[in-house]
C-alpha cells in the first residue's frame, strides 16, 4: 500500500555495471556534489592539527611489528571487499561498533563512510578514525590518500579484473554520530506520543477505580448511580468507527444551583470521555465483528481485508531489504522475474493489493453516507457531509499524526547502523511539510517532500473519500447525469494513467519499478489511481439500494471463470511487458491505464458472488472469525509495520543475503510484531477517538 516504495521515492537509482539496476540509496549525493574528485589526482590537504596528530599515531601503530589493540581493531573494523561482488556485494560496511569500541590513551575510533565511485558503480567504505576528525578531515585525508598500511591504500579501488575502470572518485564522506541529540520538534514530537499513551492509560485507571468502589458500595447514592448507568450504556454501544447514537446530557437537578449544561460537562460528558479513553471499552471492540464493517454486513471483507495487508507486509518485507542491503542483489533479481510465485511478495504487478483497499474503501464510504442518509430522513444535508467528513478525519488523523510524532522522534533516537544513509534522516525530517500530512494532501507534493513517506496512501484515500457524497448526490439526483458522470471519471484515470505512462517510458514490472524515479509520479496521485474507489463506490451503492438478487447459477459459474482469468491474465501480463520501455510503448500504457481498474472489478465480483450466495468455500473462509481482529487492527498494522522493517534494515551492520527462508523469516518476524504493537495503538489511540462523541448543547 505504501507504493513502490516511497521510502525511496526521490533516489535517482542506479545501473550499475554489476549487470543490473541494483539501487545504491546514497548516489543522491552525486546530484548535490556535482560529481567526484579523482583521488589519485588530488593534492594534499590540510588537516586539523589534533586529527593529524591522532591519525599519525595510530598509522604509525598499525606498521609495527606488533601493534597494540586498539590500533589492530580500528584496522579490523575498515571495510574490505568480500565476494560476489559480480552479484551485487559491492558495499564494504566493515565493522561499526568494533570501530567504536577501540580505545586509545588519547582517542577513540569515529566510525565513517566514504562514498565512492568507480566507473559505472557507486558504492561505500567503511572506514575507523580518531575522533578528533570531522568529516571534511576525513574527506581530506581520502583524497590525499593518506590512509596507508604497508604503503598500501586502506581503501583500494575494486580490481580491474572485476571492474573496467581502475580509478576511483570521491562522491562524499559521512560519520556516523555516537551521540543523541534530539532537537526541539523531536522532544516535542515524543511528549505528543507521550501523553497520547499517558491518556487511555489514566482513563482506565480511574475507570477500574471507579467500579472497584462502586462494587463496595450497598445503597449507591442517586448520582454515583446515574453515573453508572452511563458507565454500562457506553460500554455497550456498538462502532462502525463511530458511535451509533450521540451521547445525551443529562438534565435532571439534583443540585439547584447546578444548570443542565453544567451537568453535562462535570458528569455525563467527563465520564463518556473517560470511558471512551478507558481500555476497558476500547478493548472489547477488537474482537466485535459488528465493529468491522458497517452494520455487521459484507463479512467476506474482513478476510479480503487481511489478506491484502498480508500481501503488502510480505511485499515490504522484501522490497526494503533489496533497496541497499543485499550483499545477493543479482541472484535476487533474477529469481523473482523468471519466477510468477513471487509475485506475493515484490514481482510482477506493483502492489495490487492496494487498488483492493481503495476499492473496499469506496464500497465502505457509499454504504457508509447512503446508511446515514437514510437516518436522516432520506436528507443529504450539508451538516449530514459535514459530518460524514469529519468522522473519517477522526477515523484516521489520530493515529497518523502519532506514528508520524513516532517514527520523527526514533529517529533521533536511535543509533542506526551504516546502511542508513544521511538522505533518509532528511526526508524522514517533516519540518518543512508537517502541514500537507496533517491536511491530507501530501500526495500532492513533490514525492522529495512527502513527509513519511507511507502515509501517502491516507491522503490519497482521503481526497477519493470526498468525492462521495458527489456521486451520491448525483445518483439521487439523476440516474443518467451519474452514470456519465462516474464513465467520464473513469476513462480520465485509465487515459491520464496510460498517456503519464507512455510520455515518461514508465516500466510496470517490479522490480523494475524500483530503479524508476518518474514512476512515483504515477504512483501516488489521485487522478491514476481513482479508479478502484470509484468502482468501490458504484458496488457499494448496488449492494446499499438492490431490491432483489442479481445473480443466478449459471451467471455465477460464468463469472467466476472470468474473474479468476482476468486476475491470472493480469499477473501474466506484467512478466511478459517486464522490460522497461526505451520509447513511448502503447501495449505499456494499455496495461498501466487499464490494470488497476480491472483487478477492482475482479475483486468486485467475488464480494458481489459472496453477497449474493455464490461464494461457496471461498465466502467460508473469507467470513472466517479468525480475520475479525485481525481486520479490526488492520489500519494501525498498516502504518506500524514500516516502522519495525525501517528499524531493522536501518540498524544492520553488515548486508543480508537473500534466501527464500531468510525473507520468510523476515516477513514473519515484522507481522508478529506488527500484529502486537499494531493491537495496544488500536487500543491506545485510535479506538477512543471513535467511541468519543460530541454532545449537543
Amino acid at each position: 500500500m505504501m507504493c513502490s516504495f516511497l521510502l525511496f521515492k526521490h533516489l535517482p537509482f542506479l545501473k550499475d555495471a554489476v549487470g543490473g539496476d541494483m539501487a545504491v540509496g546514497w548516489v543522491v549525493f552525486i546530484l548535490l556534489v556535482g560529481g567526484g574528485v579523482a583521488l589519485e589526482n588530488s593534492k594534499a590537504f590540510n588537516v586539523s592539527q589534533k586529527c593529524m596528530k591522532d591519525t599519525n599515531t595510530f598509522l604509525w601503530e598499525i606498521n609495527q611489528d606488533k601493534p597494540k589493540e586498539y590500533a589492530v581493531l580500528m584496522y579490523d573494523a575498515y571495510g574490505k571487499m568480500g565476494s560476489n561482488v559480480k552479484g551485487g556485494n559491492i558495499n564494504q560496511p566493515g565493522l561499526l561498533q568494533q570501530c567504536r569500541s577501540s580505545t586509545s590513551p588519547s582517542f577513540s575510533g569515529q566510525y565513517c563512510q566514504v562514498f565512492l565511485r568507480q566507473g559505472e558503480i557507486q558504492y561505500f567504505v567503511g572506514i575507523c578514525v580518531p575522533d578528533s576528525c570531522g568529516e571534511e578531515d576525513v574527506k581530506k585525508l581520502v583524497l590525499s590518500n593518506r590512509l596507508q598500511f604497508n604503503q598500501m591504500s586502506l581503501i583500494p579501488p575494486l580490481p580491474s579484473i572485476l571492474i573496467n575502470q581502475s580509478s576511483q572518485e570521491l562522491i562524499m564522506t559521512h560519520c556516523l554520530s555516537d551521540t543523541i541529540n534530539p532537537d526541539a520538534s523531536e522532544v516535542i514530537c515524543l511528549f505528543v506520543c507521550c501523553v497520547m499513551i499517558a491518556v487511555p492509560l489514566a482513563a482506565t485507571l480511574f475507570t477500574a477505580i471507579i467500579k472497584s468502589e462502586q462494587s463496595r458500595e450497598i445503597s449507591p447514592t442517586a448520582e454515583f448511580t446515574h453515573l453508572n448507568s452511563d458507565l454500562n450504556l457506553y460500554g455497550t454501544m456498538k462502532t462502525n468507527g463511530s458511535l451509533g447514537s450521540e451521547m445525551n446530557c443529562s438534565t435532571s437537578e439534583e443540585n439547584n444551583n447546578t444548570s443542565p449544561v453544567e451537568l453535562c460537562v462535570s458528569r455525563s460528558c467527563m465520564y463518556g470521555c473517560l470511558q471512551a479513553f478507558s481500555l476497558q471499552t476500547t478493548s472489547r471492540a477488537i474482537f466485535s465483528s459488528s465493529s468491522s464493517n458497517l452494520g455487521g454486513s459484507f463479512s467476506s471483507l474482513n478476510g479480503i481485508r487481511v489478506l491484502s495487508l498480508l500481501w503488502i507486509i510480505c511485499g515490504h518485507s522484501a522490497q526494503f531489504p533489496v533497496i541497499n542491503n543485499l550483499d545477493n542483489y543479482e541472484t535476487w533479481k533474477k529469481t523473482v522475474e523468471s519466477n510468477p510465485v513471487y509475485v506475493l511478495t515484490i514481482s510482477g504487478p506493483v502492489f495490487l493489493a492496494v487498488d483492493t483497499f481503495l476499492l473496499l474503501g469506496g464500497l465502505l464510504s457509499a454504504k457508509s453516507l447512503l446508511s446515514s442518509i437514510d437516518q436522516a430522513e432520506n436528507k443529504l444535508s450539508t451538516s449530514l457531509v459535514a459530518n460524514y467528513l469529519f468522522k473519517r478525519i477522526k477515523r484516521i488523523q489520530p493515529l497518523h499524526l502519532f506514528i508520524m510524532c513516532l517514527t520523527i522522534g526514533l529517529i533521533s533516537l536511535v543509533r542506526w547502523g551504516p546502511y542508513w544513509f544521511p538522505f533518509i534522516d532528511t526526508m524522514m525530517d517533516c519540518k518543512a511539510y508537517w502541514w500537507a500530512n496533517l491536511l491530507l494532501i501530501s500526495n500532492l507534493l513533490p514525492v522529495h517532500e512527502i513527509c513519511i513517506p507511507w502515509t501517502w496512501y491516507l491522503s490519497l484515500d482521503f481526497q477519493c473519500y470526498t468525492t462521495t457524497p458527489v456521486l451520491v448526490y448525483l445518483y439521487r439526483l439523476n440516474r443518467g447525469v451519474f452514470v456519465v458522470v462516474a464513465g467520464g471519471l473513469l476513462l480520465m484515470t485509465i487515459v491520464a494513467s496510460a498517456v503519464i505512462t507512455a510520455v515518461l517510458q514508465l516500466p510496470v514490472f517490479q522490480p523494475s519499478t524500483m530503479t524508476s524515479e518518474n514512476y512515483l509520479y504515477y504512483y501516488v496521485k489521485p487522478y491514476t489511481r481513482y479508479g478502484p474507489f470509484l468502482i468501490g463506490v458504484l458496488i457499494g451503492i448496488y449492494l446499499t439500494t438492490k431490491k432483489k438478487q442479481l445473480l443466478k447459477q449459471k451467471q455465477a459459474a460464468l463469472g467466476w471463470f472470468c474473474c479468476l482469468s482476468l486476475m491470472a491474465m493480469l499477473v501474466g501480463l506484467a512478466y511478459i511487458l517486464r522490460e522497461t520501455p526505451a520509447y513511448p510503448s502503447l501495449s505499456h500504457a494499455l496495461y498501466q491505464g487499464l490494470h488497476r481498474p480491472l483487478w477492482a472489478l475482479s475483486v468486485s465480483w467475488i464480494i458481489l458472488a459472496c453477497e449474493e450466495g455464490y461464494g461457496g468455500f471461498i465466502k467460508k473462509f473469507l467470513s472466517l472469525n479468525f480475520w475479525v481482529p485481525l481486520s479490526n487492527i488492520s489500519f494501525a498494522c498498516y502504518l506500524v509495520h514500516p516502522v519495525f522493517i525501517i528499524l531493522y534494515n536501518g540498524l544492520q551492520e553488515t548486508p543480508i543475503h537473500y534466501t527464500d527462508i531468510n525473507f520468510m523469516y523476515l516477513f514473519f518476524g515484522h507481522l508478529v510484531l506488527t500484529v502486537v504493537v499494531s493491537y495496544i495503538l488500536t487500543v491506545l489511540v485510535e479506538r477512543p477517538y471513535l467511541l468519543l462523541k460530541w454532545s449537543p448543547i
